[in-house]
């Protein structure tokens, strides 16, 4: 199936409600599963990737009752999982399989976490290292440092681990969740540079909302300290500015206003770092406590923008940078190249192919200004250049999206959420 994008040859004015937030859904239903009783979840994604962690949890012996596609109660087990033996298929999803490659440590049993093919190829052996520091026996069953992993559980010993922080936040998301149940103090130094920092921030504060707390010097060293438990309650996720960032882009490469409400200045989202790029680019972006609004500008300006901390946002600025009125270099996106697929040559690969011109090193990509040429966007089955580049299609005609069922990972609704865009024009 292909997906035609049809431009926008107008500016639009568009309230756009979104979905909730695929991080925070997931780390609240693993928080809430762990949790002392029964929580409460509202404003759910309902997404490939939280089904698997849905489906996961039940399987290790969790009572999630459905209320509807977007509210769940959870019943807590108290950080003890009743299964003692189970292999849990987390898909392509790829905060399901660190979160619970460290959850089920708790346990007692054999438990293994896999995935998809390309699941198969995504590294996880720094967070295997790290639950080993902590006295966990895990494993690669292949040996590669990627899933299928062996977890043969008799709970996390405590103590101190040293992790890399280069490839992924998810690690250190997994080990701070699990961390309270250990049975010592859990203390997590960052070896290198800790990518996507702001995610562990949204870790931290959603572990804070179901009581328990963390002590941090910055990005280079975290401590759970021992004894404390998850307390059940109601939480409503946030929606997710990954997502939003689809809809900001549109306004920016349109000259079109959008509003995206439930997301304001209190998100502890780093995609959010997103705006300021777009303000320097000559959008007009106003954030209040309960909305965000951007407007587009008659000319977008080229722009250097470091994305370290937002890597999941990096390909939504690549795919409107043929419209600036300059190059755009893109970089600190070496991350990216662990993701569904590797982001940066994927990218650079498909501009590349509507005739643009485009510069790639390892950390970094430039585009230089152009008229993007027809082009079927192959999306390498990753939801994020699907996405991306569906939003180039509002401004270049002829773009077409090749396998835009892929979407249904983080934004089922996505294609039906853009069209939406040219009814409020």
């Amino acid at each position: 199936m292909v997906q035609q994008i049809e431009p926008i040859t107008r500016p639009f004015d568009a309230i756009v409600p979104l979905p909730g937030s695929k991080s925070y859904t997931n780390r609240a239903l693993l928080i809430a599963a762990l949790a002392r009783g029964q929580s409460l979840i509202t404003d759910v994604l309902s997404s490939d990737d939280t089904h698997y962690m849905h489906r996961a949890l039940e399987a290790l012996g969790v009572h999630i009752e459905d209320i509807d596609e977007h509210a769940f109660r959870v019943d807590g087990v108290n950080g003890r999982f009743p299964a003692t033996e189970v292999t849990l298929d987390v898909g392509g999803a790829g905060t399901a399989a660190r979160f619970l490659t460290a959850a089920v440590a708790l346990a007692r049993g054999t438990f293994i976490v896999d995935g998809s093919a390309a699941m198969r190829t995504r590294p996880i052996q720094p967070l295997i290292d790290g639950l080993a520091q902590l006295g966990v026996d895990i494993e690669a069953r292949e040996g590669n440092g990627c899933p299928p992993v062996v977890v043969r559980a008799n709970g996390i010993d405590g103590g101190r681990a040293k992790v890399r922080g280069d490839i992924s936040s998810q690690y250190f998301s997994a080990l701070l969740m699990a961390a309270p149940y250990a049975a010592r103090d859990v203390e997590i130094e960052v070896e290198g540079d800790l990518v996507s920092a702001p995610y562990v921030t949204m870790t931290l504060s959603t572990m804070a909302e179901f009581g328990v707390t963390a002590e941090r010097d910055g990005d280079r060293w975290f401590r759970v300290p021992a004894g404390q438990r998850y307390q059940a309650r109601e939480y409503a996720v946030e929606p997710d500015a990954s997502g939003a960032s689809y809809f900001f882009a549109a306004a920016a490469v349109t000259g079109g206003r959008v509003v995206v409400p439930r997301l304001g200045r209190r998100s502890a989202q780093g995609d959010l770092g997103l705006l300021d790029v777009l303000e320097r680019m000559g959008c007009t972006v106003r954030i209040e406590d309960e909305s965000i609004t951007v407007q587009g500008p008659a000319q977008l300006r080229a722009v250097d923008a470091d994305f370290t901390r937002m890597g999941d946002v990096a390909t939504t600025l690549m795919a409107i940078s043929p419209f600036a009125d300059g190059p755009v270099t893109v970089r600190g996106i070496a991350q990216t190249h662990y993701e569904e697929s590797d982001r940066p040559v994927a990218a650079a690969t498909e501009l590349a192919r509507m005739g643009l011109r485009v510069e790639s090193e390892w950390d970094s990509v430039t585009i230089y200004p152009g008229i993007p040429q027809p082009c079927e966007v192959q999306t390498y089955d990753d939801h994020r250049m699907a996405m991306s580049f569906a939003i180039t299609g509002l401004r270049a005609p002829g773009i077409r999206i090749a396998n835009p069922e892929c979407v249904s990972k983080t934004f089922p609704e996505y294609f039906k959420v853009l069209r939406s865009l040219t009814a409020n024009r």
